[in-house]
């Protein structure tokens, strides 16, 4: 399954319930990273959960997106499955935080992205995030809280402060294991699983997921960002271009492999990268890159045999902003 991989090039979407907020909240705005905005503004549990009540995005059509990362030239797309947030995409047994069970759409994305993308003979991929997570009194980056980040910190410590009595092995037994297992088992052949920040994961929690993904989807591939030493292949840095192939760090340690950086055991990299600053949708960021500077980065990545997964945001709707298309279609023809 490796084999595809090298030098091929993906589509990233950031979507969850802080498109509702677009960046911006009670006149505040976010960070750069609009999907940061609960952590950002410290909106409260209570307050932020209530956005699932409205979150209707009549406008959403997998068909339509999946088509267009194939009109772009474009050979997987890998969704938010669940994000820092604790808002999943599809129905979850562990957690009725999601589009199933807690909105009015009350559709499974998940499920009908890996149906779209089945049909138009793209890959699919999940993100997951498999340490933080705000909605969770235990979920993990409690220990990591004096390190900067996107918003004022990395674990909710506004409605939970404090560490004394934190155990994210509770968060990790009751949500993160089962809700990785509902997303390697119901959703058909995932060509990846991309993981993020691992703050607080111990080598046994790196290495329970790992198992599980080949135990369950053998040729699924998991990214650098899984966390101490248990992956296939190197996610660089946000963003990150560089001149020739990386045979060291190239980023801070949070955004990589928490247990010491090494080679990716299959020779695969890959850059995720914005079309603009942030990931999830943000209505005030216009900063724009080029169709051209798009084309060029991507050239310039695959010389170097690094895949190039580029991000869209979606809105509230469901509609992947016009712009983000038109560079991605303008670029596939540079």
């Amino acid at each position: 399954m490796r084999n595809w991989f090298k030098g091929k090039n993906g589509m990233m979407i950031h979507w969850g319930l802080y498109s509702l907020l677009a960046g911006e909240h009670n006149g505040q705005k976010s960070s750069s990273y609009a999907e940061w905005i609960q952590s950002r503004l410290r909106i409260p549990n209570a307050e932020y959960a209530r956005l699932a009540s409205i979150f209707n995005p009549i406008y959403f059509s997998a068909d339509e997106w999946v088509r267009l990362a194939r009109d772009a030239g474009l050979d997987y797309v890998v969704i938010t499955s669940k994000h820092h947030d604790g808002f999943a995409l599809f129905k979850s047994e562990a957690s009725s935080f999601n589009t199933v069970d807690a909105t009015p759409f009350g559709r499974d994305i998940i499920l009908e992205m890996a149906e779209a993308c089945y049909k138009y003979g793209l890959k699919l991929g999940l993100y997951y995030s498999q340490d933080l997570d705000w909605h969770e009194e235990h979920g993990g980056g409690y220990l990591s809280n004096h390190i900067e980040c996107s918003g004022t910190a990395w674990s909710n410590n506004w409605d939970f402060p404090g560490i004394e009595g934190k155990d994210y092995n509770i968060c990790f037994e009751n949500k993160i294991m089962p809700q990785v297992k509902e997303i390697l088992t119901k959703y058909g052949e995932l060509c990846l699983v991309w993981f993020d920040v691992p703050m607080t994961l111990t080598e046994n929690h790196s290495k329970q997921i790992y198992d599980a993904i080949k135990r369950y989807q053998p040729n699924c591939l998991i990214n650098s960002r899984l966390g101490n030493g248990q992956y296939d292949y190197v996610s660089l840095g946000d963003n990150e271009i560089p001149s020739e192939m990386p045979k060291t760090p190239l980023s801070n340690v949070d955004m990589n492999d928490i247990g010491g950086f090494k080679p990716s055991p299959f020779g695969l990299y890959e850059t995720a990268a914005t079309l603009n600053d942030s990931w999830g949708y943000c209505a005030w960021d216009h900063n724009w890159k080029s169709p051209e500077t798009v084309a060029a980065y991507r050239k310039h990545l695959n010389s170097l045999g690094i895949n190039y997964l580029l991000n869209v945001g979606p809105d509230a709707l469901g509609r992947i902003p016009a712009i983000s298309q038109e560079i991605l279609l303008k670029a596939a023809k540079l």
